[in-house]
């Protein structure tokens, strides 16, 4: 791949962008528009990069929305009403419901309008984000996040005591742990991926952070008069 000046280091799903004419090569004397051709392609198919990267994005968040959704109406109507927790694996995984009105894992109790709110700035973010998106991995770690945040949102907006203070169905119990659903789980696993991402130096636009701009790496030394490099 090759990068116009200026542009950092990508992956390789990163924009396209056009090549430049060596020193030897023959000018076409339509070279200024066969330029905007090129930049017009490179323009057209890094759009079509972010779109299948924001397809991405959605179908995982939608699954993940969906799996939490389905999960909890089935534990609301089948074990809401069960005074002993079910054994799934023996005592250090069982299942119980019970109703949160904090954040993942039971933290906060009293402030569930400010994690209503905090849920629907991520949403947000994400979003912001996903508009520069040409990144497999962080599409994937924004959707985990995307579908997690939706799920106990709902929760929030339309269960019971009230909207926005809604209280989240929570009910895999693990031993010495906490009790939490599968939106908290996929919250947290897009959260380690965005920190593996981050700690890499992948940026969500596919460039790697500290990496040497082709600019740079063009860039030839400065030659004296008589073409020798200067020392």
């Amino acid at each position: 791949m090759i990068s116009t000046p200026g542009s950092h280091q990508t992956q390789d799903d990163a924009v396209p962008s056009a090549t430049s004419t060596g020193a030897g090569d023959r000018v076409s004397p339509n070279a200024p528009e066969e330029r905007r051709a090129e930049g017009a392609t490179a323009a057209a198919g890094g759009r079509s990069v972010v779109r299948r990267r924001i397809s991405v994005l959605l179908i995982i968040a939608v699954l993940a929305y969906l799996t939490d959704l389905g999960s909890k109406l089935l534990v609301v109507a089948k074990l809401e009403d069960h005074t002993a927790p079910i054994r799934v694996i023996g005592d250090w995984m069982t299942l119980q419901v019970i109703r949160n009105g904090g954040a993942a894992f039971g933290i906060g109790q009293a402030l569930t309008v400010l994690f209503t709110g905090i849920a629907t700035g991520v949403i947000v973010v994400i979003w912001r984000i996903a508009r520069r998106l040409y990144s497999l991995p962080w599409a994937i770690a924004l959707g985990l996040l995307l579908g997690g945040a939706f799920g106990n949102l709902t929760d929030r907006l339309f269960r019971s005591p009230s909207a926005f203070r809604g209280h989240v169905v929570d009910f895999i119990s693990v031993q010495h742990f906490a009790v939490f659903n599968l939106a908290d789980s996929a919250i947290v696993c897009g959260g380690i991926l965005v920190v593996l991402l981050s700690f890499r130096g992948i940026n969500p636009d596919g460039t790697i952070h500290g990496a040497p701009t082709a600019k740079a790496e063009e860039q030839p030394a400065a030659d004296g008069e008589d073409g020798q490099p200067k020392a």
